[in-house]
Protein backbone atom coordinates (compact mmCIF):
# COMPACT_ATOMS: atom_id res chain seq x y z
CA UNK A 1 0.00 0.00 0.00
CA UNK A 2 2.87 2.33 0.77
CA UNK A 3 4.31 2.08 -2.77
CA UNK A 4 0.97 3.05 -4.33
CA UNK A 5 0.78 6.15 -2.14
CA UNK A 6 4.45 6.99 -2.72
CA UNK A 7 4.24 6.74 -6.51
CA UNK A 8 1.30 9.14 -6.51
CA UNK A 9 2.92 11.59 -4.09
CA UNK A 10 4.69 14.68 -5.35
CA UNK A 11 8.17 13.66 -4.31
CA UNK A 12 9.59 10.80 -6.34
CA UNK A 13 12.41 10.26 -3.79
CA UNK A 14 9.92 8.80 -1.25
CA UNK A 15 8.85 5.91 -3.38
CA UNK A 16 8.46 2.50 -1.76
CA UNK A 17 8.53 -0.65 -3.74
CA UNK A 18 6.26 -2.85 -1.63
CA UNK A 19 3.06 -3.63 -3.52
CA UNK A 20 0.20 -5.98 -2.77
CA UNK A 21 -0.38 -6.83 -6.41
CA UNK A 22 0.91 -5.88 -9.85
CA UNK A 23 -1.27 -5.82 -12.94
CA UNK A 24 -0.26 -8.24 -15.69
CA UNK A 25 -0.40 -5.23 -18.04
CA UNK A 26 2.78 -3.45 -16.93
CA UNK A 27 1.82 -0.13 -18.54
CA UNK A 28 -1.15 0.14 -16.17
CA UNK A 29 1.31 0.40 -13.27
CA UNK A 30 3.27 3.34 -14.71
CA UNK A 31 2.68 6.70 -13.03
CA UNK A 32 3.38 10.17 -14.43
CA UNK A 33 4.56 13.03 -12.21
CA UNK A 34 7.06 15.83 -11.77
CA UNK A 35 7.55 19.44 -10.78
CA UNK A 36 8.65 22.82 -12.18
CA UNK A 37 10.74 25.50 -10.49
CA UNK A 38 10.85 29.15 -11.61
CA UNK A 39 13.50 31.37 -10.01
CA UNK A 40 14.54 35.00 -9.76
CA UNK A 41 17.81 35.62 -7.95
CA UNK A 42 18.72 39.30 -8.37
CA UNK A 43 16.70 41.19 -5.78
CA UNK A 44 18.92 43.47 -3.61
CA UNK A 45 21.99 42.01 -5.33
CA UNK A 46 25.26 43.62 -4.13
CA UNK A 47 27.75 41.86 -6.45
CA UNK A 48 26.77 40.86 -9.98
CA UNK A 49 30.05 38.95 -10.42
CA UNK A 50 29.21 36.53 -7.60
CA UNK A 51 28.26 33.31 -9.40
CA UNK A 52 28.24 29.57 -8.72
CA UNK A 53 28.60 27.14 -11.64
CA UNK A 54 27.53 24.18 -9.52
CA UNK A 55 24.51 25.93 -8.02
CA UNK A 56 22.37 28.00 -10.38
CA UNK A 57 23.34 29.28 -13.81
CA UNK A 58 20.99 32.27 -13.47
CA UNK A 59 23.07 33.88 -10.71
CA UNK A 60 24.84 37.11 -11.55
CA UNK A 61 25.22 39.64 -14.34
CA UNK A 62 22.85 39.53 -17.32
CA UNK A 63 20.48 36.94 -15.82
CA UNK A 64 16.75 37.13 -15.12
CA UNK A 65 13.83 34.75 -14.62
CA UNK A 66 15.00 31.17 -14.99
CA UNK A 67 13.42 27.71 -15.20
CA UNK A 68 15.74 25.90 -12.82
CA UNK A 69 13.98 22.56 -13.22
CA UNK A 70 11.07 21.22 -15.28
CA UNK A 71 10.98 17.54 -14.43
CA UNK A 72 8.86 14.78 -15.94
CA UNK A 73 9.10 11.28 -14.50
CA UNK A 74 7.65 7.88 -15.40
CA UNK A 75 7.86 5.19 -12.74
CA UNK A 76 6.20 1.91 -11.88
CA UNK A 77 6.44 -1.83 -11.33
CA UNK A 78 6.86 -3.75 -14.57
CA UNK A 79 6.44 -7.01 -12.65
CA UNK A 80 6.57 -8.28 -9.10
CA UNK A 81 10.38 -8.15 -9.13
CA UNK A 82 11.21 -5.34 -11.59
CA UNK A 83 10.72 -1.61 -11.03
CA UNK A 84 11.49 1.01 -13.72
CA UNK A 85 12.23 4.73 -13.33
CA UNK A 86 12.76 7.38 -16.03
CA UNK A 87 13.14 11.11 -15.35
CA UNK A 88 13.71 13.91 -17.85
CA UNK A 89 14.42 17.60 -17.34
CA UNK A 90 13.14 20.13 -19.85
CA UNK A 91 15.08 22.96 -18.19
CA UNK A 92 18.51 21.59 -19.08
CA UNK A 93 20.90 24.37 -20.12
CA UNK A 94 22.96 23.51 -23.20
CA UNK A 95 24.79 26.84 -23.57
CA UNK A 96 24.61 30.48 -22.52
CA UNK A 97 22.31 31.24 -25.45
CA UNK A 98 20.17 28.09 -25.31
CA UNK A 99 18.85 27.73 -21.79
CA UNK A 100 16.23 25.01 -22.14
CA UNK A 101 16.12 21.58 -23.72
CA UNK A 102 15.28 17.99 -22.91
CA UNK A 103 17.90 16.09 -20.92
CA UNK A 104 18.05 12.69 -19.23
CA UNK A 105 18.35 12.72 -15.43
CA UNK A 106 17.54 9.15 -14.35
CA UNK A 107 17.14 5.88 -16.21
CA UNK A 108 17.33 2.79 -14.04
CA UNK A 109 15.75 -0.55 -13.19
CA UNK A 110 15.47 -2.15 -9.74
CA UNK A 111 15.60 -5.93 -9.58
CA UNK A 112 14.14 -7.25 -6.31
CA UNK A 113 15.93 -10.34 -4.99
CA UNK A 114 13.12 -11.44 -2.66
CA UNK A 115 9.34 -11.10 -2.40
CA UNK A 116 9.54 -8.40 0.30
CA UNK A 117 11.89 -6.39 -1.92
CA UNK A 118 14.16 -5.70 1.02
CA UNK A 119 17.11 -6.72 -1.17
CA UNK A 120 17.38 -5.11 -4.60
CA UNK A 121 19.95 -4.24 -7.25
CA UNK A 122 19.71 -1.00 -9.21
CA UNK A 123 21.09 -0.81 -12.77
CA UNK A 124 21.51 2.36 -14.82
CA UNK A 125 21.90 6.09 -14.25
CA UNK A 126 20.74 7.10 -10.79
CA UNK A 127 21.76 9.07 -7.73
CA UNK A 128 25.02 8.10 -6.05
CA UNK A 129 24.29 7.10 -2.42
CA UNK A 130 26.46 9.77 -0.81
CA UNK A 131 25.03 12.25 1.68
CA UNK A 132 21.54 13.08 2.92
CA UNK A 133 21.00 16.34 1.06
CA UNK A 134 22.30 14.82 -2.20
CA UNK A 135 19.66 12.09 -1.91
CA UNK A 136 16.95 14.57 -1.01
CA UNK A 137 14.88 15.62 -4.01
CA UNK A 138 15.24 19.22 -5.16
CA UNK A 139 11.45 19.43 -4.90
CA UNK A 140 11.76 18.57 -1.22
CA UNK A 141 14.80 20.60 -0.14
CA UNK A 142 14.43 23.89 1.76
CA UNK A 143 17.51 25.79 0.54
CA UNK A 144 17.45 26.51 -3.19
CA UNK A 145 20.83 24.88 -3.83
CA UNK A 146 22.67 21.94 -2.31
CA UNK A 147 25.73 22.70 -0.23
CA UNK A 148 29.10 22.85 -2.03
CA UNK A 149 30.94 20.48 0.30
CA UNK A 150 28.84 17.31 -0.10
CA UNK A 151 27.47 18.08 -3.56
CA UNK A 152 30.95 18.40 -5.05
CA UNK A 153 31.28 14.61 -4.63
CA UNK A 154 29.23 13.83 -7.76
CA UNK A 155 28.21 15.84 -10.81
CA UNK A 156 24.40 16.31 -10.68
CA UNK A 157 24.42 13.73 -7.83
CA UNK A 158 24.21 10.96 -10.46
CA UNK A 159 26.27 8.48 -12.44
CA UNK A 160 26.08 5.19 -14.34
CA UNK A 161 26.59 2.03 -12.33
CA UNK A 162 25.11 -0.86 -10.37
CA UNK A 163 24.08 -0.62 -6.71
CA UNK A 164 22.89 -3.09 -4.11
CA UNK A 165 20.38 -1.76 -1.55
CA UNK A 166 19.09 -3.45 1.59
CA UNK A 167 16.14 -1.95 3.47
CA UNK A 168 13.96 -3.99 5.87
CA UNK A 169 10.24 -3.52 5.27
CA UNK A 170 9.71 -1.60 8.53
CA UNK A 171 12.53 0.84 7.80
CA UNK A 172 11.31 1.32 4.22
CA UNK A 173 7.88 2.31 5.51
CA UNK A 174 9.48 4.77 7.92
CA UNK A 175 11.60 6.35 5.18
CA UNK A 176 8.54 6.61 2.95
CA UNK A 177 6.56 8.30 5.74
CA UNK A 178 9.29 10.90 6.28
CA UNK A 179 8.81 12.21 2.74
CA UNK A 180 5.04 11.67 2.31
CA UNK A 181 4.31 13.56 5.52
CA UNK A 182 6.23 16.67 4.43
CA UNK A 183 9.06 16.18 6.93
CA UNK A 184 11.70 16.61 4.20
CA UNK A 185 13.01 13.06 4.08
CA UNK A 186 15.55 11.88 1.54
CA UNK A 187 13.78 8.74 0.34
CA UNK A 188 14.80 5.08 0.30
CA UNK A 189 18.35 4.57 -0.94
CA UNK A 190 18.84 1.60 1.30
CA UNK A 191 19.47 1.29 4.99
CA UNK A 192 22.68 -0.15 3.59
CA UNK A 193 23.96 0.51 0.10
CA UNK A 194 26.99 -0.60 -1.88
CA UNK A 195 27.88 -0.02 -5.51
CA UNK A 196 30.24 0.46 -8.41
CA UNK A 197 29.95 3.38 -10.85
CA UNK A 198 31.98 5.17 -13.53
CA UNK A 199 32.88 8.20 -11.43
CA UNK A 200 33.05 10.97 -14.06
CA UNK A 201 29.48 12.12 -13.43
CA UNK A 202 26.07 11.93 -15.08
CA UNK A 203 26.08 12.44 -18.83
CA UNK A 204 29.87 12.23 -19.04
CA UNK A 205 31.85 9.52 -20.81
CA UNK A 206 34.24 7.61 -18.58
CA UNK A 207 37.78 8.98 -19.04
CA UNK A 208 39.88 6.25 -17.39
CA UNK A 209 39.89 2.53 -16.62
CA UNK A 210 39.03 2.93 -12.93
CA UNK A 211 35.59 2.43 -11.38
CA UNK A 212 34.48 4.16 -8.19
CA UNK A 213 33.32 2.04 -5.23
CA UNK A 214 30.91 3.41 -2.63
CA UNK A 215 29.15 2.28 0.57
CA UNK A 216 26.54 3.96 2.76
CA UNK A 217 24.65 3.12 5.96
CA UNK A 218 21.77 5.17 7.38
CA UNK A 219 19.21 4.49 10.09
CA UNK A 220 16.08 6.50 11.10
CA UNK A 221 15.73 6.05 14.87
CA UNK A 222 12.28 6.43 16.44
CA UNK A 223 12.61 8.50 19.63
CA UNK A 224 9.53 8.59 21.83
CA UNK A 225 6.15 8.36 20.14
CA UNK A 226 6.83 10.35 16.96
CA UNK A 227 10.26 12.00 16.81
CA UNK A 228 12.63 10.48 14.25
CA UNK A 229 16.38 11.09 14.13
CA UNK A 230 18.32 9.76 11.15
CA UNK A 231 22.08 9.20 11.29
CA UNK A 232 24.27 8.02 8.45
CA UNK A 233 27.82 7.44 7.31
CA UNK A 234 29.13 7.01 3.78
CA UNK A 235 32.35 6.90 1.79
CA UNK A 236 33.73 6.27 -1.69
CA UNK A 237 37.04 5.78 -3.48
CA UNK A 238 38.15 6.03 -7.10
CA UNK A 239 40.20 7.89 -9.72
CA UNK A 240 39.13 11.02 -11.60
CA UNK A 241 40.25 12.69 -14.85
CA UNK A 242 39.94 16.49 -14.89
CA UNK A 243 39.13 18.91 -17.70
CA UNK A 244 42.33 21.00 -17.89
CA UNK A 245 42.74 24.49 -19.33
CA UNK A 246 45.44 25.18 -21.90
CA UNK A 247 47.57 27.07 -19.37
CA UNK A 248 47.54 24.29 -16.78
CA UNK A 249 51.05 22.79 -16.44
CA UNK A 250 49.85 19.29 -15.64
CA UNK A 251 51.10 16.39 -17.75
CA UNK A 252 49.33 13.66 -15.80
CA UNK A 253 45.53 13.65 -15.56
CA UNK A 254 44.51 10.91 -13.15
CA UNK A 255 43.83 11.87 -9.53
CA UNK A 256 42.77 10.12 -6.35
CA UNK A 257 39.13 10.83 -5.47
CA UNK A 258 38.30 9.70 -1.93
CA UNK A 259 35.81 10.91 0.69
CA UNK A 260 33.98 9.95 3.86
CA UNK A 261 31.01 11.83 5.32
CA UNK A 262 28.71 11.77 8.36
CA UNK A 263 25.06 12.90 8.28
CA UNK A 264 22.57 13.75 11.04
CA UNK A 265 18.93 14.79 10.63
CA UNK A 266 16.41 15.63 13.35
CA UNK A 267 13.11 15.83 11.50
CA UNK A 268 11.11 19.06 12.14
CA UNK A 269 8.34 18.15 14.61
CA UNK A 270 8.18 21.12 14.91
CA UNK A 271 11.89 21.98 15.45
CA UNK A 272 14.46 20.27 13.28
CA UNK A 273 18.15 20.10 12.47
CA UNK A 274 20.09 18.87 9.45
CA UNK A 275 23.86 18.69 9.20
CA UNK A 276 26.61 16.90 7.26
CA UNK A 277 30.39 17.02 7.11
CA UNK A 278 32.90 15.32 4.84
CA UNK A 279 36.68 15.02 4.56
CA UNK A 280 38.86 13.48 1.88
CA UNK A 281 41.25 14.21 -0.94
CA UNK A 282 40.88 14.90 -4.63
CA UNK A 283 42.07 17.07 -7.52
CA UNK A 284 42.32 20.82 -6.84
CA UNK A 285 43.92 23.69 -8.73
CA UNK A 286 46.97 25.27 -7.04
CA UNK A 287 47.48 28.89 -8.13
CA UNK A 288 51.03 28.95 -6.74
CA UNK A 289 52.22 26.16 -9.05
CA UNK A 290 49.63 26.63 -11.83
CA UNK A 291 48.90 22.92 -11.60
CA UNK A 292 45.99 20.70 -10.61
CA UNK A 293 47.19 18.55 -7.73
CA UNK A 294 45.87 15.99 -5.25
CA UNK A 295 44.94 17.94 -2.14
CA UNK A 296 42.87 17.44 0.99
CA UNK A 297 39.30 18.75 1.18
CA UNK A 298 36.96 19.45 4.06
CA UNK A 299 33.57 21.03 4.64
CA UNK A 300 29.89 20.66 5.41
CA UNK A 301 26.79 22.52 6.54
CA UNK A 302 24.32 22.92 9.40
CA UNK A 303 20.65 23.84 9.03
CA UNK A 304 18.04 24.76 11.64
CA UNK A 305 14.32 24.65 10.74
CA UNK A 306 10.85 24.97 12.23
CA UNK A 307 7.72 23.47 10.68
CA UNK A 308 4.25 24.92 11.22
CA UNK A 309 1.52 22.91 9.50
CA UNK A 310 -1.95 24.44 9.45
CA UNK A 311 -5.15 23.18 7.84
CA UNK A 312 -4.31 24.57 4.41
CA UNK A 313 -0.90 26.18 4.71
CA UNK A 314 2.53 25.05 5.88
CA UNK A 315 5.39 27.39 6.79
CA UNK A 316 9.00 26.28 7.34
CA UNK A 317 11.48 29.02 8.25
CA UNK A 318 15.13 27.91 8.15
CA UNK A 319 18.70 29.04 8.73
CA UNK A 320 21.63 27.37 6.95
CA UNK A 321 25.40 27.84 7.11
CA UNK A 322 27.91 26.07 4.90
CA UNK A 323 31.70 25.90 4.59
CA UNK A 324 33.91 24.23 2.00
CA UNK A 325 37.65 24.21 1.40
CA UNK A 326 38.64 22.03 -1.56
CA UNK A 327 38.44 21.45 -5.29
CA UNK A 328 35.51 20.76 -7.58
CA UNK A 329 36.70 17.96 -9.82
CA UNK A 330 34.03 18.42 -12.50
CA UNK A 331 34.85 22.10 -13.07
CA UNK A 332 37.73 23.47 -15.17
CA UNK A 333 41.15 22.56 -13.68
CA UNK A 334 39.28 21.15 -10.64
CA UNK A 335 38.66 24.75 -9.62
CA UNK A 336 39.80 25.56 -6.07
CA UNK A 337 37.12 26.79 -3.65
CA UNK A 338 36.97 28.43 -0.25
CA UNK A 339 33.28 29.01 0.51
CA UNK A 340 31.44 30.54 3.46
CA UNK A 341 27.72 31.10 3.02
CA UNK A 342 24.75 31.86 5.27
CA UNK A 343 21.13 31.62 4.14
CA UNK A 344 17.98 32.60 6.01
CA UNK A 345 14.60 31.94 4.45
CA UNK A 346 11.12 30.50 4.63
CA UNK A 347 9.12 28.02 2.56
CA UNK A 348 5.36 28.40 2.16
CA UNK A 349 3.30 25.44 0.96
CA UNK A 350 -0.26 25.75 -0.30
CA UNK A 351 -1.98 22.94 -2.17
CA UNK A 352 0.40 21.93 -5.03
CA UNK A 353 2.25 25.25 -4.92
CA UNK A 354 5.37 26.19 -2.96
CA UNK A 355 7.12 29.54 -2.62
CA UNK A 356 10.59 29.98 -1.12
CA UNK A 357 12.22 33.29 -0.31
CA UNK A 358 15.70 33.51 1.18
CA UNK A 359 18.47 36.00 1.78
CA UNK A 360 21.96 34.71 1.01
CA UNK A 361 25.28 36.12 2.30
CA UNK A 362 28.24 34.64 0.40
CA UNK A 363 32.02 34.74 0.48
CA UNK A 364 33.53 32.71 -2.40
CA UNK A 365 37.17 32.47 -3.41
CA UNK A 366 37.26 30.24 -6.52
CA UNK A 367 40.22 30.13 -8.89
CA UNK A 368 41.47 28.15 -11.90
CA UNK A 369 44.21 28.42 -14.51
CA UNK A 370 42.34 31.02 -16.58
CA UNK A 371 41.33 33.06 -13.52
CA UNK A 372 43.94 32.61 -10.75
CA UNK A 373 42.52 35.56 -8.78
CA UNK A 374 38.77 35.51 -8.15
CA UNK A 375 37.46 36.43 -4.69
CA UNK A 376 33.80 37.49 -4.66
CA UNK A 377 31.71 38.64 -1.69
CA UNK A 378 28.07 39.70 -1.74
CA UNK A 379 24.45 39.14 -0.82
CA UNK A 380 21.10 38.83 -2.59
CA UNK A 381 17.45 37.94 -2.07
CA UNK A 382 16.27 34.90 -4.04
CA UNK A 383 12.76 33.67 -4.91
CA UNK A 384 11.53 30.32 -6.20
CA UNK A 385 8.01 29.28 -7.19
CA UNK A 386 7.44 25.52 -7.46
CA UNK A 387 4.49 23.69 -8.97
CA UNK A 388 4.04 19.96 -8.28
CA UNK A 389 2.12 17.60 -10.56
Amino acid sequence: MFATVALLCLNFEAKSQVVESVSSKWFENIRLGGYTQLRYNRLFETNEDLTCEQCDKSLGKGKGFFLRRARIRLAGNLSKRVYAYLQFDMATAFSNSIQHGLGLKDAYFDLALNDERSHRIRFGQSKIPYGFENMQSSSNRLALDRNDAINSAAKDERDLGAFYYYTPVGIRKRLSFLTRSGLKGSGDYGMFGFGLYNGQGAGRIEQNDNLHVIARFTYPFLVGEKQIIEAGIQGYKGKYSVSLSEVNENRENLFADERVAASLTVYPQPFGFQGEYNIGKGPEYNALTNRTEEQSLTGGYAQLMYRYAGDKHTFIPFLKYQYYDGGKKFELDARSYLVRQTEIGVEWQWDKFELVGLYSFEDRNYVDGLKPVNHQVGSRFRLQAQFNY
